[in-house]
C-alpha cells in the first residue's frame, strides 16, 4: 500500500512542477526575468531544475512518512492541496502574468506552509522531518529573491 501512496504523491508532486512550468514559458531565462534587478545571491538557472527535482523527490518521501504515520489524514491532505495549488499558481502569477507583488504573497504563504510542515508534524515524524527541510530551505531563498524583486524594480 505504501507504495502506491509514494507513486501518487510522486505524480501529484512533478505534475505540480509540470503544471507550473506550463505557464512559467523561458522563465529564469526570459528577457523580462534577466533584465530585472536580481539579487546578488540569485542562483544559476540550472540551479532552479535539480534543486526542484531533489525537492520533490524528498517532499515525496516525507508526504509517504506522513501518511503512514499520522491519524489525521483529512488534515494532511487539505494542506497537501493548499501546498500543491500554491506551488502551481507561483509561476504563472510571477513568470507569466509578471505580479511580482502577488507572487511574493503566494510564495511567502508556501513557505509559512512548509514550515508548517517541518515544525507541525515532528513529533509524529521525529527525524523523517529532515525530507521536508530541502524544500523549506529553497522556499526561504525563492521568497528573499521574490522579495528582493519586489523591492528593487
Amino acid at each position: 500500500m505504501w507504495v502506491v501512496v509514494f507513486f501518487a504523491f510522486l505524480v501529484l508532486n512533478f505534475g505540480a512542477l509540470a503544471l507550473g512550468g506550463l505557464f512559467t514559458g523561458q522563465g529564469v531565462t526570459s528577457e523580462w526575468y534577466t533584465n530585472l534587478n536580481q539579487a546578488p545571491w540569485t542562483p544559476p538557472g540550472w540551479v532552479f531544475g535539480a534543486a526542484w527535482t531533489t525537492i520533490m523527490l524528498c517532499f515525496t518521501f516525507y508526504m509517504t512518512a506522513l501518511w503512514k504515520t499520522t491519524v489525521a489524514k483529512k488534515k494532511v491532505i487539505l494542506l497537501f492541496i493548499l501546498q500543491w495549488c500554491l506551488n502551481v499558481i507561483w509561476n504563472p502569477v510571477f513568470f507569466y502574468n509578471r505580479w511580482v507583488a502577488v507572487g511574493l504573497i503566494v510564495i511567502t504563504g508556501l513557505t509559512f506552509l512548509t514550515g508548517f510542515f517541518l515544525i507541525g508534524f515532528r513529533r509524529e515524524l521525529r527525524w523523517k522531518v529532515v525530507f521536508v527541510l530541502p524544500y523549506f530551505l529553497w522556499l526561504l531563498i525563492a521568497t528573499s529573491l521574490n522579495t528582493y524583486i519586489f523591492l528593487y524594480n
